[in-house]
C-alpha cells in the first residue's frame, strides 16, 4: 500500500507538481497523426497533463500545439478562425502563429507594440511514428524522441489508435503489468485457445501463480513472469515498463509488435494510445480490421470520437448469461475487461487501502520506479537518463519457453532479444 502523500505524488501530474515535472522532461505522445487537423482546418482540442490545449496546421503545414484560452481575455481558441499562417481568436481577432508568437492585434492601434510583448504558451511538436509527439518541459533542453521500433517505420508497417480511459494513468497502466490477472479475467469457460500462448491459451490455465523477477534495463525495467508448464518448462514473458508511461507486452508469434501508451489527460482520466508495427512487412487488412473492431491490442471506439464503446457508464454491455457459459467477466474484449477493473476502481485508487500480494510484484516495482525517478530528477534539476538516451527505448517484449530449472539470468540469448541497442559511436570506430 502507499500513503496518502505517496500515492498523490504518483497520481498527480499539473505543471507544479513532482510527476508532471518529471513527466513533462520527455516528449509525449498526445494523439494518432490521422488526428491532427490538415492545413488551414479548424483546431482540435487535447488535454495533456492537466493543460487545455488547441492543435492546428497553419497554411504552410506546421504542427501548433498552443494553449487553449487566449491571453486576451481567456476566451477558447478552439472557436478560433484557422486563415493565412495563423490562429485567430473570435473576440478581438488577436492571431497567432504555431510558436504561439501574437501576429497581429487588430483592435489595437496600429502604432500599438504590445504586439510585440504578448505570447501564448506553445509547445514544440512532430510528427513521428504516426504519433503527435508534444513536449512539454524546458524548450532550452528538448531530447531527441524515444527510439521505439515503430519510428521511422512506413505508414503501412504503423496501425495507431487511441481513446480514453476514466482513470489516472497509473492505475490504468498497473493492470498491463499484472500478468497474473490474465489467468482469471480473460479467461474463456467454453474453449481453451488451441496456441498455448494466446491469452486464452492453456499456459495461462496450468500455472495460475507466476514466478516474478524485475531486471532493470536503464529507462525502466523488465517484469519476467515464469509460469510452470508441460511438467519440466516454464513459460516466461518478458512485458516491458518504460519511463514514463509506455509498457509492451509479448505478442503472439507472428503477431505484430506493439507499444502502448499510458499517457494523463488529467489527475482522473487518461488516454490511452497503442502502436502496432511490423519491422518487416506491411500490416495486413485482417489485423487492421480486428484491431478497428477492437480485438486484440487495440479498443473499438464510437465512430467519431474517441470514446470506447463499452464503457463504464453502460456496465461495458456486460452478458451475464455470457458470464456463466462463455466467458468469466461476460465482457467482450481484452481491453474493455482490461477498463473494467481500473475504472471501476475509482478515478483515482485509495492505495492506503490495498492489500497487495506475490502477484502484484511488478506493480510495486513500477510505483517505486516512478516516484524515485521524479523526486531525483526534480531535486537534482537533471534529467533522466532515459530522456537524455533515447536508445534506451529500442527494446522489445518476448517470450520463450525454457527448463523449468534454467535460472532466467544465465538465458542470456532469451534475454538479450529484449535489451536496447547501444548505437555505435563512430569516433571510436
Amino acid at each position: 500500500m502507499l500513503t496518502h502523500e505517496k500515492n498523490a505524488l504518483l497520481t498527480q501530474c499539473g505543471p507544479q507538481t513532482t510527476m508532471g515535472r518529471f513527466m513533462r522532461s520527455f516528449w509525449i505522445p498526445a494523439m494518432t497523426s490521422a488526428q491532427v487537423p490538415a492545413a488551414d482546418d479548424p483546431p482540435v482540442r487535447l488535454t495533456l497533463l492537466n493543460e487545455r490545449l488547441v492543435v492546428f496546421r497553419d497554411s504552410e503545414g506546421r504542427v501548433g500545439v498552443i494553449e487553449e484560452n487566449c491571453p486576451h481575455r481567456g476566451a477558447s481558441l478552439f472557436f478560433g478562425r484557422n486563415e493565412e499562417g495563423g490562429l485567430r481568436c473570435v473576440y478581438h481577432g488577436w492571431k497567432f502563429d504555431v510558436n504561439g508568437n501574437c501576429l497581429e492585434m487588430p483592435a489595437e492601434p496600429k502604432t500599438s507594440r504590445m504586439c510585440q510583448n504578448v505570447k501564448a504558451r506553445a509547445y514544440p511538436a512532430q510528427i513521428a511514428g504516426a504519433l503527435l509527439w508534444v513536449y512539454m518541459g524546458d524548450a532550452q533542453t528538448v531530447p531527441d524522441l524515444p527510439a521505439f521500433g515503430f519510428i521511422g517505420r512506413p505508414d503501412d508497417h504503423l496501425y495507431a489508435s487511441r481513446w480514453q480511459q476514466e482513470c489516472n494513468y497509473a492505475q490504468a497502466m498497473e493492470g498491463e503489468l499484472d500478468s497474473a490477472h490474465v489467468s482469471f479475467l480473460h479467461k474463456e469457460l467454453n474453449r481453451t485457445n488451441p496456441d498455448h500462448q494466446a491469452l486464452t491459451g492453456k499456459y495461462f490455465q496450468e500455472d495460475t501463480a507466476p514466478l516474478w523477477k524485475i531486471l532493470p534495463n536503464g529507462a525502466g525495467f523488465m517484469a519476467c513472469n515464469g509460469r510452470s508448464v508441460d511438467g519440466d518448462k516454464r513459460y516466461w514473458r518478458i512485458n516491458q515498463f518504460l519511463l514514463p508511461f509506455f509498457t509492451m507486452i509479448p505478442p503472439r508469434p507472428g503477431d505484430a509488435q506493439l507499444v502502448r501508451m499510458w499517457v494523463p489527460m488529467t489527475d482522473e482520466r487518461c488516454w490511452v494510445i497503442c502502436v502496432s508495427w511490423r519491422s518487416d512487412a506491411p500490416l495486413n487488412e485482417q489485423e487492421i480490421t480486428a484491431w478497428r473492431n477492437g480485438e486484440n491490442s487495440h479498443r473499438k471506439v464510437v465512430p467519431g470520437t474517441t470514446l470506447p464503446v463499452e464503457r463504464l457508464d453502460n456496465d461495458y454491455l456486460i452478458d451475464r448469461q455470457e458470464q456463466k457459459t462463455v466467458s468469466f467477466t461476460g465482457i467482450k474484449g481484452i481491453r474493455a475487461q482490461d477498463a473494467m477493473v481500473t475504472e471501476s476502481a475509482g478515478p483515482i485508487v485509495d492505495r492506503t487501502r490495498e492489500h497487495l500480494g506475490s502477484s502484484d510484484i511488478a506493480v510495486v516495482a513500477m510505483r517505486r520506479a516512478l516516484m524515485e525517478a521524479a523526486t531525483k530528477c526534480v531535486d537534482s534539476g537533471s534529467p533522466h537518463q532515459a530522456a537524455a538516451n533515447p536508445w534506451l527505448y529500442s527494446v522489445r517484449a518476448v517470450q520463450a519457453v525454457l527448463p523449468r530449472d534454467q535460472n532466467l539470468e544465465t538465458a542470456e540469448d532469451f534475454l538479450r532479444t529484449a535489451q536496447p541497442t547501444q548505437p555505435i559511436n563512430p569516433a571510436t570506430h
